[in-house]
Formats: C-alpha cells, sequence, structure tokens
C-alpha cells in the first residue's frame, strides 16, 4: 500500500517529528518511529487537519498559553464538547487548563479550523541573560540546559554516566558527587545532530545551596527516583528546587531492573506533591529507565528534545557575551580554573572578563573531553583561565572592553566586600564578648574551612551551620580553596581555632607550624564525618550534666577513734552496696549533715573494695570526724550524662 514516512509527512507540513508523532498516537493512529509509513487517505487528514494555510478553513486567532475555555470561544464550541474531545484523546483537563500551541491546533483541526497563535515570545534562558539587543544578528536556537536532580544514591550520576558513556562513580567518595559538573552531549535525533548541556548536581541534603544554583541556570528539570525506594526528602527538595525556577520537570523512574521495583507506587507517590505523571490525566512525563542498564535513555532524550522545542529555547551569539560560574577551583601550575554556563553572547579566547571579585582576560578555554576551544557559544559549558582568583560559584561572568575596566570593576567590588565585613565585625566588641562569655551566655567555637573547590567550601560551611548553637556558638571565621597553608594556620593560633580541610591536604609549611603552634588541624574526604566531628567538640564544650545514681545505705551501730584520731563508723549495710570512694551523704534523722566521701571501708581487719547488702563494716568518711550511732550513710555515684545540642 502507497504511503508517506512520518519524517516526511512532518517535514511537509511544517511539524516536528516528535510533535508529529504525538498528535498520531492522540489520534490513535499506529506510527512508531519517524520510518513508519502512514496510509496516503491518513495523510491527507493529518495535513488538513494539522497543514500550513490550508485554503477553505476558517482560521481562529489565541494567545499564547489559551485555555481550553479560550479555544473553544474562539471557536464557537461549547467548552464541555472540547473537553470531550480532549479525554477521548486521553488527556483529562479542566476548563481553565492551558494548552500547548501543539495541542491547540490538535483540537483546532478536529473542528475544521486553523489556528494562528499570537506569540507573545520571551526567549527561555538561563537566569541574569543580558536584556540588551545586539547590533548584528538575532535569536537562533540553542541547546537545551538540563538539570538531574534528586536524592542521593537513586542513580544521579549513574545516569548521566550512561548518556555520556564515561564512568564517574566509581571514582568518588562515599558515594557521593562532590561538585556540580556541566557536560555537553550530542545525540542523534531523527536524524539530526543536537546537543544537550547537563548540570550534574549533588543529592546530598548539604549540597542544597548548589542544587539550587543548578536548577535557576537549567531549562529542563530531571529528576530521579528509585523505582525501588520512592519519594525521600531530598526528591522533594529537589521538586521545591526546580517549581522556584519555574522549570518544567521530566521523571525519570531509575531502576525499574530490580526485582522489587514498582513505578506504579513511585507516580502515586508524585501525586501527594502535585506532580500529576501524563498516564494518570497530568502533564507531567514519567519515563522508566535502568541507568545501570542503559535502558530506556533513548526515550528520556527524545522527551528532553521534545520539551526542548516546546519551549523554543534561543539565544543571541552575537550579544555581549555573558554567564555564570558553575564551579571554581585552584589548580597547581594553572591558577584559577572557572566553569562558565554561557547565557548568551559568544565567548573567546582573549576577551577581557569579570566576574564577582576576580577578572582578568580568557587565556585558555577547554571543554569537558578536556579539548582546547577557540569560542563558547550559548548554553555550552568551558573551562576558562586566566582569572586573577578563584571566583565564587554562582557569580556572572561578563565581558568588558579592556583589562584595566575588569581590574576597576573587580577593585570597586573587593572595596565593597572589605567595607562590608569591617561593618560586620564592629557590630559586637571585644569587650561585650569577654562579658558574655565570663557571664556564661555564650561559648564559641572558631573554625576555619579549607575544600579543594568553591562549591564544596559552602556545602562544608551551610551543613555546619546547620547545627544547634543555643548554648555553643560556631564560628567560621575563614573559609577558602586551596591547600591548608601556613597563613592558616596563623590565623588559627590567633584566634584559638580548628583547622578543618575538605578533601585537601596541609603543605609542609603549614605541618610545621601547626606543630609548632599546637594547632588541630583535621582533614576529611567525607562530609559526614566532618559534621559529626565538629558536633562532638561543640559537645565537648557545654557544661556537663550530672544525674545522682543511688547506691546503698548503712546504718551506723557503733563508732570507734583510731590513736590517730580517725573515725571508724561501724556499720551494717541495710541497702544496696556500699563501695570504697563513693560519694557519701550522711544522714542524722530528716537532715542531711555532711557530704562529702568514703575514704575507707573495711571487713574484720581487711580493706575491701565493696560490701553488699546484710553485711557489716567499717567505713571512713573523709574530712568527717561527727559520725555518730543512728546515723544512716547514703551511698550514690554521679553520673555525666551526655549532652545534645539543642
Amino acid at each position: 500500500m502507497m504511503g508517506i514516512r512520518v519524517s516526511e509527512l512532518a517535514k511537509e507540513i511544517e511539524m516536528s517529528n516528535a510533535e508529529l508523532l504525538s498528535a498520531l498516537e492522540d489520534l490513535g493512529v499506529p506510527a512508531t518511529g519517524v520510518a513508519s509509513i502512514i496510509d496516503m487517505d491518513t495523510a491527507q487528514a493529518i495535513r488538513e487537519m494539522f497543514g500550513k494555510g490550508v485554503e477553505g478553513r476558517k482560521t481562529v486567532e489565541i494567545a499564547a498559553g489559551a485555555t481550553v475555555k479560550d479555544l473553544a470561544t474562539a471557536m464557537g464550541v461549547p467548552p464541555s464538547d472540547v473537553q470531550k474531545r480532549l479525554m477521548k484523546m486521553g488527556v483529562l483537563a479542566a476548563i481553565n487548563q492551558r494548552l500547548s500551541a501543539s495541542a491547540a491546533q490538535k483540537l483546532a483541526g478536529v473542528y475544521g479550523f486553523n489556528v494562528k497563535v499570537k506569540l507573545e515570545h520571551k526567549p527561555v534562558a538561563p537566569v541574569n541573560a543580558p536584556k540588551h539587543k545586539s547590533p548584528g544578528g538575532g535569536m537562533q536556537p540553542r541547546p537545551p540546559v538540563v538539570t538531574i536532580m534528586g536524592h542521593v544514591d537513586h542513580g544521579k550520576t549513574t545516569l548521566l554516566d550512561a548518556i555520556r558513556h564515561t564512568n564517574v562513580v566509581e571514582g568518588e567518595f562515599g558515594g557521593i558527587t562532590q561538585h556540580i559538573g556541566a557536560y555537553q552531549v550530542e545525540v542523534d535525533h531523527d536524524g539530526e545532530k543536537r546537543k544537550i548541556t547537563f548540570l550534574d548536581t549533588p543529592g546530598h541534603a548539604a549540597f542544597t545551596a548548589m542544587r539550587a544554583r543548578g536548577a535557576s541556570v537549567t531549562d529542563i528539570a530531571i529528576l530521579v527516583v528509585a523505582a525501588d525506594d520512592g519519594i525521600m526528602p531530598q526528591t522533594v527538595e529537589a521538586i521545591d528546587h526546580a517549581r522556584a525556577a519555574e522549570v518544567p520537570i521530566i521523571v525519570a523512574i531509575n531502576k525499574i531492573d530490580k526485582p522489587d521495583s514498582n513505578p506504579d507506587r513511585i507516580k502515586t507517590q508524585l501525586t501527594e506533591y502535585n506532580i500529576v505523571p501524563r498516564d494518570y490525566g497530568g502533564e507531567t512525563e514519567c519515563v522508566l529507565i535502568s541507568a545501570k542498564k542503559k535502558q530506556g535513555m533513548e526515550d528520556l532524550l527524545e522527551h528532553i528534545l521534545f520539551q526542548a522545542d516546546l519551549m523554543e529555547l534561543k539565544a543571541d551569539p552575537h550579544a555581549k557575551p555573558a554567564g555564570v560560574i558553575v564551579e571554581a577551583k585552584q589548580e597547581v601550575g594553572r591558577g584559577p580554573v572557572a566553569t562558565v554556563l554561557m547565557n548568551q553572547g559568544t565567548l573567546r579566547v582573549g576577551d577581557n572578563v569579570v566576574c564577582g571579585l576576580a577578572y582578568g582576560k580568557v587565556r585558555a578555554m577547554m571543554n569537558d573531553r578536556g579539548e582546547r576551544l577557540n569560542k563558547a557559544t550559548p548554553a555550552m559549558p568551558v573551562e576558562i583561565i586566566g582569572l586573577s582568583l578563584v571566583p565564587k560559584a554562582g557569580d556572572k561572568l561578563e565581558e568588558v572592553k579592556d583589562e584595566r575596566t575588569a581590574r576597576q570593576i573587580a577593585e570597586q567590588r573587593q572595596q565593597k566586600q572589605r567595607l562590608n565585613r569591617l561593618a560586620a565585625s564592629h557590630r559586637v566588641t571585644l569587650e561585650d564578648i569577654y562579658r558574655r562569655i565570663h557571664e556564661g551566655e555564650a561559648k564559641d567555637l572558631n573554625l576555619i574551612v579549607k575544600a579543594d573547590v568553591q562549591g564544596s567550601v559552602e556545602a562544608v560551611v551551610g551543613q555546619l551551620q546547620q547545627l544547634p548553637q543555643n548554648e555553643v556558638k560556631l564560628n567560621v571565621i575563614h573559609s577558602g580553596v586551596g591547600t591548608i597553608s601556613e597563613n592558616d594556620i596563623t590565623l588559627a593560633s590567633a584566634s584559638d581555632a580548628i583547622v578543618l580541610g575538605f578533601n585537601v591536604r596541609s603543605d609542609q609549611p603549614a605541618q610545621n607550624a601547626a606543630e609548632r603552634e599546637k594547632i588541630d588541624v583535621r582533614t576529611y574526604q567525607v562530609i559526614y564525618e566532618l559534621t559529626e566531628s565538629v558536633e562532638r567538640a561543640m559537645k565537648g564544650m557545654l557544661e556537663p550534666i550530672y544525674e545522682e545514681i543511688q547506691m546503698g545505705k548503712a546504718e551506723v551501730r557503733q563508732t570507734f577513734r583510731t590513736p590517730k584520731g580517725v573515725i571508724i563508723a561501724g556499720c551494717l549495710v541495710t541497702e544496696g552496696k556500699v563501695t570504697r570512694n563513693a560519694e557519701v551523704r550522711v544522714n542524722r534523722g530528716k537532715e542531711t549533715v555532711f557530704t562529702g566521701k568514703i575514704e575507707s571501708l573495711k571487713h574484720l581487719k581487711d580493706d575491701v573494695r565493696e560490701m553488699a547488702q546484710g553485711f557489716e563494716c567499717g567505713i571512713v568518711v573523709a574530712d568527717f570526724t561527727d559520725v555518730q550511732v543512728g546515723d544512716i550513710l547514703e551511698t550514690f555515684e554521679m553520673k555525666q550524662l551526655e549532652r545534645k545540642l539543642e
């Protein structure tokens, strides 16, 4: 039977392959891929339904993001009829639910209308994109920026590994992604080479700030949920970050190869957080994958590119270059190295830039595979070398006309920061701190934090600040990137601080200085161990709490005085036991006349360690000579309780 390929028909009616396949699925037309053959009668019906400029058909005009009611009103059709038509297409939609342009076109075609959408196009670009127009060129399609988010150990890095065909997981400490990585991959989509930029955000709660920053520079969020585990606290955090950034979410239900996987349970749990899967009548795509076995990868990439096509992502490569720092670190032999995600414009080697407090000229540029580049276009992540110092992750990168201007801007920002710090340091005087400590109102634990990259610094400091500090105040007096240096030890000595290193070591001068100044330097490679150590240190600074444990009682039956004047109380142990060196309370009637310690304990003429109930013994109470017959010696011990931070 004669027919036409899906890809050829899509090109003819000016639709993307993904849009046409989705439309065919909604209409019940069997088509498994772009190479599927559509019979000529069906193809003609599709042309009439979705074709551009079909003669003899009335055109209705609607605004972008029109609701079901808006479209029904424009066509002169009852909204309830449109809802029924949507139900036949497998979509349960409210009357005020917004329709995508393709969905509106499908519906209008069923009723014999063409649709013209009034586009108020605002290009979707990462945060802080410049608003000015470039002198030449214009907006052009750009790759989508995708953030992979989710709970720790749910398979985020393994998913990225499956896409990149590399292995990142095995070299990581504690199975946790320690830093944000930015990678660009090229995929074959309908015979066309398409690029996707991925941001890999760590899943541990300590890296919340990094994950939030990752969501703020992304277009699409991939929420990875393990099919054998379910929605976890960090999964909810990831949902919140994606919503705050107002980006669409695609759920990747991972680990479907495991025998105890239950994707339907995951979909049900998602509805509790207002994420309704498409097969439950909602708008969220849920893709079943196994990152470990590379199952479902093509389906996931297809959904990413389909979503990107709907968003019509564009940027101006001819605009003034601007980007955002994703990660930054200090490397031996290379100096400050920053990973930049370009927002607009084209960054070139030799450009003068300023980002945060750093400035410089781009001396070299590399992609995620280590290949040297001469330029970076929008949505491309690159490593740049040539900055004066390590910028902070999240700083904006801007191109300026010359290095002098860049230096002036950076120095002005540095001066402003110094003034802010100076103002903050004078809010509490040394005299005030001294008074508060001696009045028991405050105790301080001073820390210096060093880590390998800026993202880790922020993560460690953020986690430490979450520790309760009602009784012990934790002060991070300095934090920075790089090896622990002698300057850090000098600062610690002057401020009675402990030095903490995360994924870094001390250089030899620092080790010598720490030994000389008796400074406590501790290094870690897993963040849990670092925070637990600090928490233990904070507990050690708390005032101890003791609990009195009753041990026994002895009744004084008679007293003896030795030639040296020592009074021995002849006693009968009436309750529990009496031990040597135990705390003792001498009770006379209802009154306690003395509290001290048992100095010696004898049975007949022998020294003993303890005496049990029913036995007679001789007891000497230290520093007390007024023991009388009838006194009750009550022994106890004071047990120190473990203090918890409140």
